[in-house]
């Protein structure tokens, strides 16, 4: 489910910062591959998803209270990076940059995704970076049948749901018994 929430909040993100509302164009996670790139008529960024492996952030733990009495936490959550290839995709090739070129600022100014565009249910925030070490843009493109063009790679790292949510002890408030030893 974490997949998804992502995608939830960089599809809004994308919507709410670049004012690309649906009457105006698209916001798409499909293959960018040679067949869906001929049926492209609108406005378009494309996020596609192309990797996912844990990231080496630590391990993340969560609490929160549930009944106003019970706490519950959950184990330390693995973290897990996303790789994202984002391409813009309008009339030509001017259109397309210019609409890189806004995502880009966009992008990078934003290091954690903000609260309220993000889904209820995540286990923690979401970290956004632009770029990736290994240059594999153009070895998607190749990969995917298409022609190299301009586009951004994006590393999100979230928490995965791997554990539960568990009952926490409650809380211990006072020691009786060992302060009563105590005063003898």
């Amino acid at each position: 489910m974490f997949i998804s929430n992502v995608d939830a909040a960089l599809e809004q993100l994308v919507r709410d910062r670049l004012s690309l509302t649906e009457e105006v164009g698209e916001v798409s996670f499909a293959t960018p591959d040679r067949e869906w790139a001929a049926k492209q008529t609108r406005i378009t960024v494309n996020l596609f998803l192309y990797d996912v492996q844990r990231s080496a952030d630590p391990s993340r733990s969560a609490t929160r209270p549930e009944d106003g009495q019970t706490r519950r936490f959950r184990r330390p959550q693995p973290m897990i990076q996303l790789s994202y290839l984002i391409s813009t995709w309008a009339g030509g090739p001017r259109d397309e940059h210019q609409l890189l070129s806004d995502l880009v600022s966009v992008l990078a100014g934003t290091e954690i995704l903000p609260e309220a565009i993000t889904p209820p249910g995540l286990s923690s925030t979401v970290r956004v970076s632009l770029g990736d070490d290994r240059h594999a843009a153009r070895e998607i493109w190749q990969a995917l049948g298409g022609t190299l063009r301009p586009a951004v790679q994006l590393r999100a790292t979230v928490a995965a749901d791997t554990f539960s949510w568990e009952d926490q002890a409650p809380a211990v408030e006072r020691i009786a018994a060992m302060a009563d030893r105590i005063r003898r």
